[in-house]
């Protein structure tokens, strides 16, 4: 349950969590549910060589713009201020067999529970997130004395089929590797609140959040990226299966996406890609009762 803001403005001790920050839907909208939640929040991002770099320049602009907003009346902070920091792991990408890392093979398009969709899996790449976000949440955790620290990631149902490091059986046993190997690893505990979400929940709790925290939710959304083929420009495209799970979420939730949408021709309207993501839905629901 989200908190009451009157508290968190007054509540001196504010919870502290390291988040995996890709830039994208996912955990965008877990940073805003930590803030919601008052949390002071440390997010990391990841340059491993993918292809949608631009992820990264969103997250950046996100943390900006959250941290402008970060102030109500008489200048008080609304909630925690987020630190950031990008860390170059660049050089993995000429090592990885992935579509998603420069040099790989094309990103596939279609619905996202197609088998293709496993040639976009990273190998090991939750495991590699995890290990640098749990060292710098134990550092956090014992500097300046001893205090609990929160890692979090933004996984999520709709990932479990594809991507196995994105269910639980993987967290629990990460996390035990971890305590293992680390003193004073009880500090760290782990949170992962979008476990059993699908991409529409997650959004839904997005728009809470925003509510809750004062936000503008175009403001927020426009500075994520979904897409695992934008343009050279920056723009999403809207047939690789990531953008089609995005946009059918937002369909779900009834209002189109803030984000530019491309393709061959140049830029498009919001409608051209909602048309284009409804007939991959029918198609693939149609594909699915004939099996």
């Amino acid at each position: 349950m989200l908190i009451n803001l009157d508290h968190l403005l007054n509540n001196k001790v504010m919870k502290k969590a390291v988040l995996s920050l890709s830039g994208g839907m996912d955990s965008s909208s877990l940073l805003l549910h930590l803030l919601a939640n008052g949390y002071e929040v440390t997010a990391l991002g990841f340059d491993y060589g993918q292809k949608h770099k631009v992820e990264l320049e969103r997250a950046t602009d996100l943390v900006a713009y959250l941290n402008e907003k970060n102030c109500g009346c008489g200048g008080r902070p609304i909630y925690g201020n987020v630190k950031h920091q990008i860390i170059k792991l660049d050089g993995l990408s000429q090592l990885l067999n992935s579509a998603l890392v420069e040099g790989g093979s094309d990103v596939p398009e279609g619905h996202y529970e197609q088998d293709n969709m496993k040639e976009t899996v990273v190998p090991n790449r939750n495991k590699i997130f995890s290990s640098l976000i749990q060292a710098v949440a134990l550092s956090i955790a014992t500097t300046g004395g001893k205090q609990e620290v929160a890692i979090a990631m933004g996984v999520h149902s709709g990932d479990h089929q594809i991507y196995p490091d994105c269910r639980v059986e993987f967290r629990d046993a990460d996390m035990e590797a971890f305590k293992i190997g680390n003193w004073d690893s009880e500090l760290v505990t782990v949170t992962t609140p979008y476990l059993e979400f699908n991409k529409f929940t997650i959004l839904e709790d997005g728009q809470k959040s925003c509510d809750i925290l004062g936000l503008d939710f175009n403001e927020v959304y426009k500075r994520t990226n979904t897409s695992y083929k934008p343009y050279p420009s920056g723009n999403s495209d809207y047939k690789s299966a990531a953008s089609v799970e995005r946009i059918e979420a937002f369909i779900k939730l009834g209002r189109p996406d803030p984000v530019q949408y491309e393709d061959e021709t140049g830029p498009v309207d919001y409608e051209t890609a909602r048309i284009y993501v409804e007939q991959v839905l029918s198609e693939y629901a149609k594909e699915q009762l004939n099996k």
